[in-house]
């Protein structure tokens, strides 16, 4: 027997139905994923049919006509207009000048709105898609939920949405940085075994200490108990050239602090 999917009391559901059922707006629904009332799926449908009807009655409509055509048809017709209405046809340009400056006025300012709504949502898209990859990543190496605002900031001033997908810049925000073999750009993942490395607070302790061992890949070790060898008080070939071969993103990195 199909199952029903509302009732108006619990009373009404058969036994063995009711773990099937929540209560939801004063009545008992069928709880399951992706299932949607007759009613209001009928309607949908309706409206769907009646949109679809509209649109082809429109599009046999104006089938055959220029748009642009007709906007300078239109013109023509309103510089007539007011040459009838006893203007000179050397002052209509002028006022259909003004007109048009009106009018691009009021057309900017919308623009604007819609310019500022669009960066709005596209910043809050961006630092959803990238706080749902680090903590997804971060969570696994094992961040502490207090940390989680703490990485996520940091994530946003690193990575932007480049073609729908997270890409790391440098401080300036314009120039790629590059993950571990210095070819390609860097991914979340190396970014936040990084984080474990240099932020290990973040993480808790147990994750934290193998965590950064594997992330530095011996990086800790080539910097010469953490000197910078770009530095030139502390400049050392030997070990620039070590920490190239094993870290090539921490090398950029320290040669661009040095």
């Amino acid at each position: 027997m199909a199952l029903k999917y509302k009732f108006k009391t619990r009373e009404e559901i058969p036994a063995e139905q009711q773990p099937f059922y929540s209560e939801r707006d004063g009545a008992w629904v069928l709880d399951a994923e992706g299932v949607v009332e007759k009613g209001k799926l009928d309607e949908f449908r309706s409206t769907n049919v009646a949109l679809i009807k509209e649109r082809d009655e429109m599009k046999q409509r104006f089938e055959g006509i220029d748009p642009d055509e007709v906007r300078n048809l239109m013109e023509e017709k309103r510089k007539l207009e007011l040459v009838a209405q006893g203007h000179k046809p050397e002052e209509v340009d002028k006022i259909v000048e003004n007109r048009v400056k009106g009018l691009k006025a009021d057309w900017d300012k919308q623009l604007s709105s819609v310019t500022s709504e669009r960066d709005a949502l596209t910043a809050r898209l961006t630092a959803i898609q990238i706080d749902q990859g680090v903590l997804t990543t971060a969570t696994k190496r094992g961040l502490r939920p207090t940390a989680i605002p703490d990485i996520t900031s940091r994530a946003r001033s690193i990575f932007k949405l480049v073609n729908g997908a997270p890409r790391a810049f440098e401080a300036d925000g314009e120039t790629v940085r590059y993950g571990k073999d210095g070819v390609t750009p860097m991914t979340l993942e190396e970014w936040v075994d990084m984080q474990v490395s240099e932020a290990p607070h973040l993480f808790e302790s147990n994750t934290g200490g193998g965590a950064a061992g594997n992330a530095s890949g011996g990086g800790g070790s080539a910097t010469g108990a953490h000197k910078n060898p770009f530095r030139k008080e502390s400049w050392n070939l030997t070990e620039q050239m070590k920490l190239q071969k094993s870290d090539p993103a921490l090398a950029a990195r320290l040669r661009a602090a040095g």
